[in-house]
């Protein structure tokens, strides 16, 4: 007789995995650590091979580890999926919505409106992983990825919620004594704050109005890969940055910051709700994206975004 796969034992591992910690895959899935332990021995017993390295201060995946992971993740997204399904036909959106968001982001303007929606589908749960860092939606199990760039074609799935502006900014102090640059190659001059993770961190990019481009390397104190470290030297007066509007918008405002060469800009981005591809989604997923919908559609620091539905804002995204 065959044996049905282990598939608990496959979930458990997908859940090691992600978080490379067995205390918290037990806490995740509320299993005791030594019932977490057993289920991965369990597996690595049937399929002869070992799936983690460990010591006792670290856990890393083998290379049989590595291969298995992304199956794992994909039979534990369709577990919970077909259980979402057959919730879903019996009542209110249920269930947990993983979301991947910026660290910064995430912090400042994500969080602060989940709340309202938690408060409005109770059955829901949202496990919120932050990251700077480029997150692999499919491989990591994810429902849902905010990304704030200019997203390339690929298999996932992007609704376009809002344009972001970006603007090279210092403090008003800073300026008067070092000057306003007027042309990106006045940069060559100041102090330049960079952020690790843009697409080109070694290169900042420039555009005017009628199409001219100018890039030039920025040199200066810091470099940070999170945009609030940059903020202290920033508001200190130690240099420029390139920062989005979510970052400066009240800094803006008092003053505290002024926007730097205007008839420049570096290249437009937009904030966008990445999916994994597959439909239709748990009425939960689907519940969560009409209301990040709703709640980034009217923010101050906002650009004009097409219509949803239209053809721009429903379009193929990068595997971030």
């Amino acid at each position: 007789m065959t044996r049905l796969p282990d598939f608990e034992a496959w979930a458990v591992f997908a859940t090691v995995a992600e978080g490379l910690s067995f205390s918290r895959a037990a806490d995740d899935l509320g299993l005791s650590k030594a019932t977490v332990s057993k289920a991965v021995a369990r597996l690595e017993a049937r399929l002869g091979a070992r799936l983690f390295h460990r010591t006792s201060r670290r856990l890393a995946l083998t290379e049989a580890g590595r291969a298995a992971r992304e199956d794992a993740a994909n039979l534990l997204a369709a577990g919970e999926a077909a259980e979402a399904r057959a919730l879903d036909a019996n009542g209110a959106p249920r269930g947990r919505v993983r979301l991947a968001a910026p660290m910064s982001f995430g912090v400042a303007h994500v969080a602060p409106v989940l709340p309202d929606f938690l408060a409005a589908f109770p059955q829901v749960s949202v496990d919120l992983h932050l990251s700077d860092a480029q997150v692999d939606l499919v491989g990591g199990g994810f429902d849902l990825g905010l990304r704030i760039a200019a997203l390339a074609d690929s298999s996932l799935r992007v609704r376009r919620l809002c344009g972001v502006r970006r603007s090279l900014v210092a403090t008003p102090g800073y300026l008067d004594r070092h000057g306003r640059p007027e042309h990106p190659d006045d940069l060559r001059r100041h102090s330049c704050l960079g952020y690790a993770y843009l697409p080109t961190p070694d290169r900042w990019h420039f555009a005017d109005a009628s199409g001219a481009a100018a890039s030039v390397v920025p040199e200066g104190p810091l470099r940070a890969n999170n945009a609030d470290a940059l903020a202290p030297a920033l508001r200190a007066g130690l240099g420029l940055a390139v920062q989005p509007d979510f970052t400066i918008w009240d800094d803006l405002r008092a003053g505290r910051l002024e926007r730097v060469m205007p008839d420049w800009q570096p290249p437009p981005i937009a904030l966008n709700l990445v999916m994994p591809p597959g439909l239709p989604r748990p009425a939960r997923v689907s519940a969560l994206i009409s209301y990040l919908e709703r709640a980034f559609s009217a923010v101050p620091w906002a650009q004009e975004v097409e219509p949803v539905g239209s053809p721009a804002s429903l379009r193929h995204a990068t595997s971030s």
